[in-house]
């Protein structure tokens, strides 16, 4: 499929890579092991899949703007999950059902065909808030026959097909098949602004009715964005990132929360939600998605965060944010574990066996790091910029230099027996006791390495080749 307005945006989106991408490649902050943009803005990991031999990771993508801009879907495949190669945008803005945004949406594979499931955003002209009236949040529909070209392009729903007393905001469908039939999962806000998630069902992929609503008893935010329902060794875990949930100084640090609800009974039926856990308690997690790859979960999130107060100084070189890593989602009592995907270990180069000894420093740009800490309390510095502390039942991560406005987020966790440390350039993500608990963050360092201030045990530390 192709048209005029598609084919001129195509060829304008890559003129700017072309003549763009040089700068933002210059950028000493440029990571190594991680999706980002190849010039301006990436935020929403979406249509994730394996398509053949292929992993396919789309993402939202303003390559005009480094702060925002209308969204295309960006694209990228990998054999591995760890060498990614970056292809055509495969979604422009070309309809008039998704002139002002293609949104995030998901991915389905059946018979050879690629499944884009997507909000088409649109603005009308006039006097409106764009919440309540104004726009169109359209469900649409792109089919690819290789993965890499679009053969057709559809609107499915539009906002008068959706239930009644909701704003506009409905979008960010997530598609998948159960029992011989098809469902799909939206979020919502209501007129009363209270989040839920709409549950539809289909029998043929185009046709979809709602035919339930999820929600909490208690109002918990005013929309539900990005949606992720799955089933993990018979639990079924809702994923949202929820806006307008108070912020608190250890549950809920960030502008908006992201993590998920245990659920029980049948979503499409009488179900309860249980107690919601953040996924992530850094600063840059948001809008993360997964799909099953054969019978392992593998998700990706995005290390951003909508309307922070802090900032990221790659715009200097046009571009900013990236994916976090992939990582396989595996549940202990009820709650979700998070663990880096084993295939980045291919990326591992010098192995360094570490007695830690305060005050001694291993100079080191890129590394995964893995500390038996024996539950003793400890502190260490990351590059020049990130700090890591624990005592007292308390993990800190702070930002004291070269954080752009990132301060300090707190983890409330028992003595941890074990630390894992994935450092690109300029990311540091900390998984806690076999992903129990997890703390992401962006950082702008002047020099790299690792240093303990205090601490007992003993660490491995490989040098990551770049992907």
């Amino acid at each position: 499929m192709s048209n005029a307005l598609q084919r001129d945006l195509l060829r304008m989106a890559a003129r700017v890579e072309r003549e763009d991408g040089p700068k933002a490649a210059q950028d000493p902050h440029r990571l190594t092991f991680h999706i980002q943009p190849p010039t301006g803005w990436l935020n929403d990991p979406n249509g994730l899949c394996k398509y053949g031999e292929d992993y396919h990771v789309f993402f939202q993508y303003g390559p005009f703007d480094c702060t925002g801009g209308v969204k295309h879907w960006g694209h990228c495949k990998s054999r591995d999950l760890v060498h990614w190669e970056y292809l055509p945008i495969l979604l422009c803005p070309d309809q008039p059902y998704d002139i002002h945004g293609v949104y995030s949406g998901s991915a389905y594979i059946e018979d050879g065909k690629m499944y884009l499931y997507y909000t088409g955003n649109v603005k009308h002209e006039g006097d409106h808030d764009y919440i309540r009236t104004g726009r169109g949040h359209n469900t649409c529909l792109a089919i690819s026959e290789d993965g890499e070209t679009m053969a057709s392009k559809q609107c499915l729903m539009e906002n008068k097909d959706y239930p009644a007393g909701l704003t506009c905001h409905v979008r960010d469908p997530k598609v998948w098949k159960m029992d011989g039939k098809y469902y799909m999962v939206q979020g919502a806000r209501t007129l009363e602004d209270r989040g839920e998630v709409l549950i539809f069902q289909s029998e043929d992929k185009i046709h979809w009715t709602h035919c339930n609503t999820i929600t909490t008893p208690e109002i918990f935010g005013y929309m539900w964005e990005c949606p992720d329902l799955f089933e993990i060794d018979g639990q079924w875990f809702l994923c949202v990132s929820p806006q307008g949930v108070a912020q608190t100084d250890d549950r809920f640090q960030n502008v908006y929360a992201c993590g998920y609800f245990p659920l029980y009974g049948d979503f499409r039926g009488d179900c309860t939600l249980g107690e919601f856990q953040t996924l992530d308690k850094g600063f840059d997690f948001y809008a993360p998605q997964s799909f099953l790859d054969g019978t392992r979960r593998i998700q990706f999130g995005w290390m951003g965060m909508p309307d922070a107060e802090y900032t990221n100084p790659t715009t200097a070189y046009g571009w900013q944010h990236c994916m976090t890593v992939p990582c396989v989602l595996t549940a202990k009592d009820g709650k979700i574990l998070r663990n880096p995907v084993p295939e980045l270990n291919a990326l591992h180069g010098t192995l360094r066996q570490l007695s830690v000894t305060p005050g001694v420093s291993e100079s080191v740009k890129t590394f995964d790091l893995q500390y038996q800490t024996a539950g003793q309390p400890f502190e260490l510095t990351i590059h020049d910029s990130v700090r890591l502390n624990w005592q007292d039942g308390v993990l800190t991560l702070s930002v004291p230099q070269g954080g752009a406005g990132r301060t300090t987020r707190v983890a409330h966790c028992a003595a941890p027996m074990s630390l894992r440390i994935l450092a690109d350039t300029s990311s540091v993500e900390v998984f806690v006791d076999g992903g129990a608990t997890c703390m992401s963050t962006r950082c702008y360092p002047t020099s790299w390495g690792v240093r303990w201030t205090s601490g007992t045990g003993d660490a491995q530390l490989w040098d990551m080749k770049q992907s």
